[in-house]
């Protein structure tokens, strides 16, 4: 029996300004709070980064699509280079974001922001064919990117770790050049929620109704246990040959359980794994508080986990 894990008593204030028309997101209310979404932070806001930024249209087979390319403005020779997916449900979510751009400065190197189609609209598979049209973008431009194409990690939160996710199966499915690293941050992995976390319906943030909501948009119906696993990772049955994974998730996340279980299920299959679990970390909490004790803690291990990859000695 699944117990709601009580949230950091500092993070309390954040969870109590979440703006409650985040309770329960339908079809008919993606479009509004986007539109609110992009009026909440203003350019002035944003911190200044020292970086070069770029929108980059790029071609797949389901046609352009785009990204953004983030390099320090003193670029260091070729070395690993980051995949960023963004978050947002499979709804929501820009390629514009401050942590690649902070990632590209502060470890002098290429970060590339995919700017994915987003459900409704676009339901799977078209998110995961832009992904996969960046990452071959990515590896056919190393060059002039500064990239070892042998050194080219996935990252992503939560949806976007769950595309970073379903793009590791679908590359080694596929046969193609694999990524040397996957970094996902509390991933959206299981459409049925079917965990003892998932159970629980009133999670912070985004609750159980409403990602499942989102599962149904971004899978255009409710497949089930037939879904891909390519667009839900928990589907798939067989996790031998990914690469490398780190894995962190909050203890009062709904998505807590699906993360744990994925990350044993990868060392069970000889991969190599980092889990790290943050106590009474609710869904993106470390954003939504970031002064907070527990946040700070967080965001130093995800920063200290990019940072052996992507290489601490250049920053």
């Amino acid at each position: 029996m699944y117990r709601a894990t009580p949230i950091d008593p500092q993070l309390q204030a954040a969870a109590d300004a979440i703006p409650p028309e985040l309770g329960l997101i339908t079809r008919d209310m993606v479009a509004p709070l986007r539109a609110g979404m992009a009026q909440q932070i203003p350019a002035a806001t944003k911190p200044t980064i020292r970086v070069d930024t770029r929108w980059q249209n790029i071609a797949g087979e389901a046609g352009d699509s785009r990204v953004v390319v983030y390099r320090p403005l003193t670029q260091r020779e070729a070395g690993p280079g980051l995949l960023w997916i963004h978050g947002g449900g499979y709804l929501f979510g820009s390629a514009d974001e401050i942590l690649p751009a902070q990632l590209a400065e502060k470890y002098r190197c290429t970060v590339v922001s995919v700017d994915y189609r987003l459900a409704p609209e676009h339901p799977f598979p078209a998110g995961l064919e832009d992904c996969l049209a960046a990452y071959h973008w990515m590896l056919a431009n190393a060059v002039k990117l500064a990239i070892d194409p042998t050194i080219i990690a996935l990252a992503g939160q939560s949806a976007g770790g769950g595309l970073a996710a379903g793009l590791a199966l679908k590359l080694r499915d596929s046969g193609a050049c694999a990524p040397a690293f996957q970094f996902l941050l509390y991933p959206m992995l299981d459409n049925l929620h079917a965990t003892p976390s998932g159970q629980h319906v009133d999670h912070y943030v985004w609750n159980r109704q409403t990602s499942l909501n989102a599962w149904a948009m971004y899978l255009n119906g409710t497949p089930g246990a037939v879904a891909s696993p390519y667009a839900a990772a928990a589907r798939a049955t067989d996790l031998s040959g990914l690469p490398p994974t780190f894995v962190t998730v909050g203890t009062a996340d709904l998505f807590r359980d699906e993360c744990i279980d994925y990350a044993h299920r990868l060392m069970a299959a000889e991969v190599a794994v980092e889990l790290v679990v943050f106590p009474g970390v609710f869904h993106g909490a470390e954003q939504f508080a970031p002064e907070a004790q527990i946040s700070r803690r967080m965001n130093s291990c995800i920063d200290e986990a990019f940072g052996r990859f992507l290489g601490s000695g250049n920053s």
